[in-house]
């Protein structure tokens, strides 16, 4: 079941540490986590938003009917990715705040690309500029632009 395994190093408290994880499928046991792991990242990552409009359950409306890898560190979900496999498109991409630029989310990112059919796409939203500086510098070229209801965007595509 389980598709990786990555390392990361990083200093707390003047210690080092070394944080491993897996890539798995996704399982509902999963879900319960990672409705907050996306609720909570939606917030620090979409601040324009009203917290009002986003709530827990939209987890389950974004991951219905796609596929989805989590990442789990000592069996806790902490991101995970989902796409629609029939149109090689990326819907959503979230790590916890407390686990970013570690290297889950390229993982992630590269686990998913193993499974999809090229060029694979993705929407990003311009004002998120943490996320449209990570796909670029995994290699993600600007096919087009557009604007959604959410805000202009920037359509993605991958064809290594």
């Amino acid at each position: 079941m389980e598709s990786g395994f990555q390392s990361a190093y990083f200093y707390e408290n003047l210690y080092l540490h070394t944080m491993f994880w897996t890539i798995a499928e996704y399982n509902p046991v999963h879900t319960p986590r990672l409705r907050e792991v996306f609720l909570t990242s939606r917030k620090l990552a979409f601040p324009w938003y009203d917290d009002k409009r986003l709530k827990l359950k939209d987890f389950d409306a974004v991951i219905q009917e796609e596929e989805v890898l989590v990442a789990l560190i000592e069996n806790n979900p902490v991101g995970f990715i989902a796409w629609w496999t029939p149109d090689n498109f990326i819907h959503s991409l979230f790590i916890d705040p407390d686990f970013t630029g570690k290297g889950i989310g390229k993982d992630l990112l590269e686990k998913c690309l193993d499974r999809l059919g090229r060029p694979a796409k993705l929407k990003v939203l311009k004002a998120n500029s943490k996320a449209c500086d990570f796909y670029k510098y995994q290699g993600w070229k600007v096919e087009s632009e557009g604007v959604s209801a959410d805000g202009p965007y920037f359509l993605l595509s991958y064809a290594e």
